[in-house]
Formats: structure tokens, sequence, C-alpha cells
């Protein structure tokens, strides 16, 4: 069994299927990549899985256990940590409250891993009790990403990581995280910069109109003529 097991689902908003039949699994350390076009349904699979979308029929499996129809605050305590593609910050609020608000689920905040956060992203240290929507995008993301990581996730969602980002920091994004899937956390992710994100993961799907198209490795989707002229441009 998967560590995370999506199938046969059909997902949406209230009544409007967005998702149909979607297969995926994700296997515990991997790096698990969501390509496609806009409009595909990606962000829709991270809804779904973390409880924001309805699961109109199929399963979503954790470690075994169906999480399809839980509230968001249980699938977190289930171990699934997920970084949206906006709004992922309390702005108002500084670095250092962010990642205390990161926490929230548990009884007492783990400074053993606010400091791993603090060590892993170090303008952040720098940065603590400035206001968090004084930090640039990459920064911002940063933050969002070490939020979801106080909680020690044994996977993480990310939403469009590279969103918003200036060129030049997109690689140093992809790179950080690199070292969170190196150092043992599961990642899954949507990105729109698919080539990259292919190049980077493990494995990979391609989404069109809310259903499976592909699923290969990434390098075999990036080097598939196929995938390349219709999803990656040539």
């Amino acid at each position: 069994m998967s560590l995370l097991d999506i199938d046969d689902l059909d997902a949406g908003y209230g009544d409007i299927k967005v998702l149909s039949g979607i297969h995926l699994h994700v296997e515990d350390g991997e790096y698990v990549t969501v390509v496609g076009p806009n409009g595909a349904g990606k962000s829709t699979v991270m809804k779904a899985i973390v409880g924001i979308a309805s699961c109109l029929s199929g399963t979503v499996t954790f470690r075994g256990t169906d999480i399809a129809g839980m509230a968001p605050e249980e699938i977190v305590h289930e171990g699934i940590g997920y970084v949206p593609q906006s709004n992922n910050v309390f702005p108002t609020l500084t670095v250092e409250e962010n990642l205390r608000i990161g926490a929230y689920v548990l009884e007492t905040v783990p400074e053993e891993r606010k400091q791993a956060v603090y060590d892993r992203f170090p303008v952040l240290a720098d940065r603590t009790d400035e206001k968090a929507g004084s930090l640039s995008g990459g920064q911002q993301q940063m933050l969002a990403m070490g939020c979801a990581l106080m909680l020690d996730p044994d996977v993480l969602l990310l939403d469009e990581p590279s969103a918003g980002l200036a060129p030049d920091l997109v690689g140093d994004m992809f790179d950080r995280i690199d070292t969170i899937n190196d150092a043992g956390t599961t990642v899954l992710m949507v990105e729109q910069n698919a080539k990259e994100a292919l190049r980077r993961c493990d494995r990979g799907y391609v989404l069109a109109n809310g259903e499976n198209r592909y699923e290969d490795d990434g390098d075999a989707l990036l080097n598939d003529e196929e995938v390349r002229q219709q999803f990656l441009g040539g």
C-alpha cells in the first residue's frame, strides 16, 4: 500500500464536478509532481486531499485510512501538510507568529521544529519580528512552507510554489524543495513550470480536463514526444 492513494476520485465544489476518475499514488519518501494546462484540475486534487474540495465519489487513502470527507483539521492531524498557492501567510503577523500558528493544532509550539525551519530558511531567522507582508514573494513562500513543516508532516502538498516568483528565484525555490524531500519528507507538488518540475521529481502525472492523461517517471514524461507537444510547448 502506498503512503497516499487516490482511486477513481470525482471531486469538485458543491455540485460542480471538476475531477473525474482520478487515480494517483505517492510512495513514502517520493517526490511526485502533477502538471497540466490551466483549468486541468491540478489544484482541486490538492484541495480534495486536504478536505477543502468535496470528494463526490472514489477514495482518498492515507496510510490505509480513508480521509475523504474528513475535516481539514483532522487531515492535518493525520500527517498531511498543505501550502496553498496564494494567501498562504498572515501578512499582518510577524514571521515568528506565523510559525507559531503553523503549529496551532498542537498543545505547545515545538521549539525544535521552529529552529529547524530557521535553519532551513536562514533569511526568516533574520526577520523573525518583521511582518510577513513585508517579505518578498520568495520569502513569503519559504514562510508558508515553514508553517507547514512546523507539524513535521509525513507528506507535504505544494500548490504552485513557483507562482509569482521572479525567474531568477524559481531555481532556488526548487532547490529548497529538493532538500526538504532529501531530508525525508514526501512531496506532492502541483506546478505550472512543468519542465522544471518534471526534471526534479521522481514521478509525474499529467492532467487535462479533470482527468488523468499520462503517468510516468519525470524524465520519461519530459522525453515523451506527445507530452512535449501537447503540454510542454514542444
